[in-house]
């Protein structure tokens, strides 16, 4: 009995040493995790541009950073989309989408967040959320609130549930959001006490009942990387007005080419009918 207790206790030692380890490396490893910076489109390149027919901008922050913008301008009449990306970034390989809100005559102002290609700096939830404020005072400069419209996707969506709960604009799209980014990772690493452990834990469950602008969530019924419940949530905890779109079949990655705009461009319809 005490031959076999020694080789448990030490299987017991390894287990927890092995755990711990497993725990800390993703602790100091998070923001790698969370934020993927690569350049997938020498967007670090000055002069590249992420959208075809757009001009590149640098945006300053208050906190001293730069960030590289692309600033497509809107027709007469027509909104500008403030968007902000997900966690990857990859805004050049964003075509079908720039070429949508181009073909519609549309503007949008598509920012790398520091850290993020073509700009300055770490990403960090604090930094994101001054980013965002900094390409939204560029905007402003030129366009009156009531043609904004916020516009998040993924990981954006909570910066931009968090840039609307500061100021004014028409509309704020949701394309694929989370109640918060630390349940979404809870749900991927349930072996781990993640809320412990997350510094950027972008709690938009928290935050979207300050919201207080028209509000659209598109999601798809097949997202594997967002549950789909989450999104359901972050709604009934929304204000109104709102909208909710459930596209099925539709995954995280495909939303745009499975008809997200038309349904965007029918909400804002409707939003600037509630205007008039």
């Amino acid at each position: 009995m005490h031959l076999l207790k020694r080789p448990l206790s030490i299987l017991v030692a390894l287990l927890l040493v092995g755990y711990a380890a497993a725990a800390a490396g993703m602790f100091f490893l998070q923001r790698n995790i969370l934020f993927d910076t690569v350049d997938t489109g020498n967007l670090a390149t000055a002069g590249t541009l992420a959208i075809e027919g757009s001009t590149r901008i640098v945006i300053k922050t208050s906190d001293g950073e730069e960030l590289a913008g692309w600033y497509l301008a809107p027709q007469a009449d027509q909104p500008v989309f403030l968007f902000m990306h997900g966690k990857r970034g990859e805004l050049e390989q964003r075509d079908e989408r720039w070429r949508k809100i181009r073909d519609h005559g549309a503007g949008v102002l598509a920012f790398s967040y520091r850290g993020f290609p073509g700009s300055t700096g770490a990403p960090s939830e604090s930094g994101l959320h001054l980013d965002a404020f900094a390409a939204y005072n560029w905007l402003r400069e030129r366009h009156a609130a009531e043609d904004i419209v916020l516009h998040g996707y993924s990981l954006g969506t909570a910066v931009a549930i968090h840039l609307a709960t500061e100021v004014p604009a028409s509309a704020l799209i949701l394309e694929a959001p989370f109640t918060a980014i630390v349940d979404v990772a809870a749900e991927r690493y349930p072996w781990l006490p993640v809320h412990f452990l997350m510094v950027d834990q972008f709690r938009s469950y928290d935050e979207i009942q300050n919201v207080k602008m028209p509000l659209l969530i598109v999601h798809g019924n097949q997202d594997k990387s967002v549950p789909y419940e989450q999104a359901q949530r972050l709604y009934a905890r929304a204000n109104e007005p709102k909208t909710f779109v459930s596209m099925p079949g539709s995954t995280h990655v495909s939303l745009v080419q499975d008809g997200l705009y038309s349904h965007i461009w029918s909400f804002l319809q409707q939003v600037r009918q509630r205007m008039q």
